[in-house]
């Protein structure tokens, strides 16, 4: 089951990158809200892949999607994952200025998160918003995302570097988060109630 944090406005932009969170996303909202996808290339083999899959998939659906592309290489001593993400938001801030943004993160990023950040003393979610961009799936695990794929059958492309362990996210998500399960099952619960305490208090 889906389950949302949050109102949706009725006109949204998305941000559709073509991994299964996305497209689920993409094929969930689009049954009742009017969407714009907006996809970025970060100049990358699978950029290129997942850009051309995204093409097809939203021309084949009739689905307006925006394109933008990374244009320099990270300066020395940046890491590349700051420097897209950098780029890819000037380019979402481009496309739609002020307009409702949807980011398709979800419960099992918001755990990541917190872990990571825990590692380095400052614990902290994902904020549910932040100017015009809001997070409606931080309740969903993301097994949930891939099973509405599978069950309406639509396509996605997967990122390798996911599974790159030379990328910190990466092995917090491969080796500490089913480690962190099997010690606390009740986990994805814990930092669920942390969003529904925010939302509660009316303050996302």
């Amino acid at each position: 089951m889906i389950r949302l944090l949050g109102c949706i406005p009725r006109n949204i932009f998305l941000a559709v990158s073509g991994g299964p969170d996305s497209m689920a996303a993409l094929d969930f909202l689009r049954r009742c809200h009017s969407v714009t996808a907006l996809h970025f290339n970060h100049g990358t083999k699978h950029g290129a892949d997942a850009e051309t899959f995204v093409r097809e998939y939203t021309d084949k659906e009739n689905i307006t999607c925006l394109f933008g592309k990374i244009k320099t290489l990270p300066p020395a001593g940046v890491s590349k994952e700051h420097w897209w993400r950098e780029a890819r938001y000037e380019f979402f801030r481009e496309a739609c200025g002020h307009q409702p943004l949807v980011i398709c993160h979800n419960l099992d990023d918001a755990m990541e998160t917190w872990l990571f950040t825990t590692t380095h003393g400052t614990p902290r979610l994902i904020p549910y918003s932040r100017d015009n961009i809001i997070r409606p799936f931080l309740l969903t695990r993301k097994k949930k995302l891939q099973e509405w794929c599978d069950r309406h059958r639509v396509p996605y492309v997967l990122d390798p570097s996911n599974e790159d362990e030379a990328y910190a996210r990466a092995r917090v998500r491969k080796l500490i988060l089913p480690e962190i399960l099997k010690l606390n099952p009740g986990f994805p619960k814990t930092v669920s109630k942390k969003y529904l305490v925010v939302e509660n208090r009316g303050q996302p």
